[in-house]
């Protein structure tokens, strides 16, 4: 199996895109690992203003205190967590007043994170009306085709969830 393009996460958002605009939603993204890949391919989509209202890389303390702006971040939360996915895509639909939101963090590689994660190991979250989350265990330690396939991911998962409330 061939490794994913940003022309495959492009193709992933077009698919998104029809569901938010056959339910007239929008959708924003807080991304680390895959380093703006996600926000690009939404935004790669013909007229992504209809469905995509912004997004943000949290991949710093700086980028952190961003994302949490004034409220307080859940006490012991750390990167490349579930939790910490589903708070990337709460604070993304909140910050952006969007319908949904998308959170993606991980270890890409080649090496772990500072917290002991191997490359490959991440989380992607979809909340909204309906959530979901899934932990990504991927044998790679390819930095750049890993942030391909956690975007992949995160698309791939908010397309379901979005389906999967629409339907």
């Amino acid at each position: 199996m061939r490794e994913p393009t940003f022309l495959d996460l492009v193709r992933a958002a077009e698919g998104l895109a029809g569901l938010l605009r056959k339910a007239n939603q929008k959708i924003a993204v807080s991304e680390s690992a895959s380093g703006g890949l996600i926000n690009a391919a939404l935004v790669g989509v013909d007229g992504a203003s209809d469905f995509y209202v912004g997004g943000m890389i949290v991949y710093t303390s700086v980028g952190r205190k961003i994302l949490s702006q004034d409220q307080p971040t859940p006490r012991g939360m750390r990167g490349a967590t579930e939790l910490f996915a589903l708070y990337q895509a709460e604070r993304a639909s909140e910050i952006y007043e969007a319908t949904w939101g998308i959170g993606e963090t991980g270890a890409t590689g080649p090496q772990g994170n500072p917290y002991g994660d191997p490359p490959g190991h991440g989380w992607v979250a979809c909340v909204g009306p309906v959530r979901k989350v899934q932990k990504l265990s991927i044998p790679d330690n390819l930095r750049v085709v890993n942030m391909h396939k956690f975007a992949l991911a995160a698309i791939e998962l908010a397309s379901q969830t979005v389906k999967t409330a629409t339907e």
